[in-house]
């Protein structure tokens, strides 16, 4: 029965900060609202179940970061008064993560492919300082089309990196189509386990799959490819391209708002 209450207290927060991430959006007039939207639950399940002190997170796909944001807010570590400032000239809450002014934001991402290197130095710098605590990197599927992230991968495989866990948003779109059509990689899962690595699929927006990002590695990284659908929880978005870039219009934005509600 706790498991129950637990997943819908869960349900009842992201469908109140997926809200506050549709207001955050449209105030700025931006896009890449179903990127943020595919990767809000993995988010707010890290900063309310996941992560603690001493425990680092890399935002691979910056362009994501409005979800960062809330779930910052959501945690208590970001203000509304915060949260108004996005995307507004001098502010700290920059289109894609600005390094330098909270510890939750160790860097500026944004270029995709490089976030899973910094998160594999991070690891390897920790260990050898003799360092406490687990490191983080959410990236997207799409930058797994990059040789900078497979490099990443060897890296951490061969330093056995057991402290590092990546999480792909495995929403299938990108900016020019679907991944596949792109570059095609076929199964994702099956060439991350080609390199040694425990690696294994959930679905990105379930409690019982999410659950598992929880438990400590102990040979080397552990990669979850999380099944996710872009621009989850308005349903005119979910699975579009589009929604990869356009901010919403005024009606748009009304009927996303009592969509989310039910």
């Amino acid at each position: 029965m706790q498991n129950v209450v637990a997943e819908e207290q869960f349900c009842e927060l992201t469908r109140r900060v997926r809200r506050r991430l549709l207001d955050l959006h449209f105030a700025a007039k931006v896009g890449h609202i179903g990127g943020n939207l595919s990767c809000l639950d993995a988010l707010l399940y890290l900063h309310h179940h996941v992560l603690a002190d001493g425990d680092a997170l890399t935002l691979s796909k910056g362009h994501s970061v409005g979800a960062l944001y809330v779930a910052l807010w959501s945690a208590g570590k970001l203000t509304d008064d915060d949260l108004e400032s996005f995307y507004r000239d001098g502010t700290k809450l920059s289109g894609h993560p600005a390094a330098g002014w909270s510890p939750d934001i160790l860097f500026s991402t944004g270029s995709l492919g490089h976030g899973l290197s910094l998160a594999a130095g991070v690891a390897l710098g920790r260990r050898l300082q003799g360092k406490p605590g687990r490191v983080f990197c959410l990236c997207s599927d799409g930058e797994w089309q990059e040789g900078s992230t497979w490099e990443a991968l060897t890296f951490a495989r061969h330093h056995r990196l057991d402290s590092l866990t990546v999480l792909v948003d495995g929403n299938g779109l990108q900016g020019f189509g679907d991944t596949q059509s792109v570059a095609s990689m076929g199964d994702l899962a099956q060439r991350i386990a080609g390199f040694g690595v425990d690696v294994r699929e959930i679905d990105g927006h379930d409690v019982a799959g999410l659950q598992e990002i929880a438990e400590p590695a102990s040979n080397g990284p552990r990669v979850f490819v999380m099944k996710t659908v872009k621009g989850k929880g308005v349903p005119f978005m979910e699975g579009k391209m589009e929604w990869h870039y356009l901010p919403m219009t005024e009606e748009q934005y009304r009927l996303a708002c009592q969509l989310v509600q039910q």
